[in-house]
């Protein structure tokens, strides 16, 4: 049986954080339903608020190094990504923004993603479909229909018929995972394998 990965990436500031709460029940929710169909799976989580030094280097020199050179391979190998950002001022925050801005434009061409938010109230829940769904539909990702917005309320309780959180998580974790399953198991290469560091530019190797 070919194992799956799935890569969460996380723009939470703080810590402990929603964003990285609503990220891992994504995931749970999609490896429980790939594990129903006998699909193995694995989850790496990447916490944006880690590597944000090198992602504002990046953007000054063009090419990700250390951390963020890895952050970037793990996500260009993997079969399904789970992206979820807090909301600022109606949209994503400026470091998950940041982020995607470093991202090779054909890297996630057809990948499968599920996008997910959180914020401090539900009126800003529109905000995944006319920011963040049209930014990764830009980049060619494969975005599954149901994304997930997470207002402070919602944490509050589990029962569907109250809070429709936790039905939402896990129709959301249905669909990627019904495009995962579709996936071939082999894996990308990174795509940053054969960029020079920045040291090694100034080297002049």
């Amino acid at each position: 049986m070919n194992e799956r990965t799935i890569v969460a990436i996380s723009a939470g500031l703080g810590q402990p954080s929603s964003t990285r709460l609503l990220a891992d029940r994504l995931t749970e929710a999609t490896t429980a339903e790939l594990a129903s169909r006998n699909v193995g799976a694995r989850v790496e989580t990447i916490e944006l608020r880690g590597i944000a030094h090198e992602i504002v280097n990046a953007m000054l020199t063009g090419f990700p190094t250390g951390s963020l050179r890895e952050a970037l391979d793990t996500m260009t190998a993997a079969d399904g990504l789970v992206l979820v950002s807090p909301l600022f001022t109606t949209t994503y925050s400026g470091l998950f923004k940041s982020f995607i801005d470093v991202i090779d434009k054909d890297s996630l061409t057809g990948m499968p993603v599920l996008l997910g938010a959180t914020g401090g109230t539900a009126r800003h829940s529109l905000a995944l479909e006319y920011s963040m769904r049209p930014l990764l539909t830009y980049l060619r990702a494969d975005v599954v229909p149901t994304s997930v917005f997470a207002a402070t309320d919602d944490w509050s309780g589990e029962v569907d018929t109250v809070n429709p959180l936790p039905a939402r998580i896990r129709r959301a974790g249905k669909e990627l995972a019904d495009r995962v399953a579709e996936r071939p198991a082999d894996g990308a290469a990174g795509l940053y394998d054969d960029v020079p560091s920045f040291d090694q530019m100034l080297r002049g190797i």
